[in-house]
């Protein structure tokens, strides 16, 4: 369940990330409010998940699914470039999830 937990968290990072962008500093009502909401719910489950999990583990894999999805969806969403570069390094940092997802099996 602490992966279960961690992986949602790690989605609502993604949410509240972009969020950000939308809430135009903050002078926006419902994006604000939306984005505040995601980033207490993604803090509260990553508590959750560790409970169970190694700290370092359970942050970085967080983090790098903020990180990740936030980097995907600015090229989707915002336009940022999608250079070969930039994408290799979003499949490092992927790679390295999934190295810690199997360390801490």
């Amino acid at each position: 369940m602490a992966w279960t937990y961690l992986v949602l968290a790690g989605l609502l990072e993604i949410g509240w990330a972009i969020g950000l962008k939308y809430t135009d500093g903050f002078t926006r009502l419902v994006p604000s409010v939306l984005t505040g909401l995601s980033m207490v719910a993604s803090v509260l489950l990553l508590g959750l998940g560790l409970k169970t999990l190694p700290v370092g583990t359970g942050y970085a894999v967080w983090t790098g699914i903020g990180t990740v999805g936030t980097a995907i969806l600015g090229i989707y969403l915002l336009g940022e470039p999608a250079t070969a570069m930039r994408l290799a390094c979003i499949g490092l940092i992927v790679a390295g999830i999934l190295g810690l997802k199997l360390a801490a099996s």
